[in-house]
């Protein structure tokens, strides 16, 4: 939330490792939903049979992409912020405004942790599928929540980061 960069991201390498590989797996969805897109669109149009369910598969796969950048845009701290009411603000209230902003984030995160687990296993529990390929719809749920996982994380280091640390010094993730 805040426009700081961290003084030492070498204090946490394993997370900075797996935002990395969960925006790589991000990205790699998001090249397949491209290129099956791109696929469709031309045997649509030229031979009159698109990809069957490349809609479902977008759609499930646009939840996962988006989950999968959450956790590398929160550990680079460049989620939009709107800086207007800050800009003749106190660095000592702009402190705690970014700490009540990322302590709602977290908090925000954490619930959406919950309900998507809760509604990953009421999907498995019931076998809804998707409509035209019948695939189990809690797949997409359970691919959602490594990355929603690692940005609660993320949020709560960040969060207590700028509880510990004095007005002059500067968090460390």
């Amino acid at each position: 939330m805040s426009d700081t960069p961290s003084k030492d991201l070498s204090t946490h390498p394993g997370l900075k490792r797996l935002c990395d590989i969960s925006a790589g797996i991000g990205a790699t969805v998001l090249v397949g939903m491209a290129g099956m897109t791109v696929v469709s669109v031309i045997g649509r149009s030229l031979f009159g049979h698109p990809i069957l369910g490349d809609v479902e598969l977008v759609q499930l796969g646009c939840a996962v992409v988006v989950t999968s950048f959450l956790p590398y845009t929160q550990y680079q701290r460049a989620n939009i912020i709107v800086d207007f009411f800050t800009q003749n603000v106190t660095t000592r209230r702009k402190r705690w405004m970014d700490l009540l902003g990322n302590l709602l984030y977290t908090l925000m995160l954490a619930l959406i942790v919950w309900r998507v687990a809760a509604g990953g296993v009421a999907m498995k529990a019931s076998g809804e599928g998707s409509m035209l390929m019948e695939l189990p719809l809690w797949w997409a749920y359970a691919l959602m929540l490594p990355g929603l996982c690692l940005a609660t994380l993320i949020g709560a280091i960040q969060t207590l980061d700028l509880l510990t640390t004095q007005p002059g010094e500067e968090a460390t993730v």
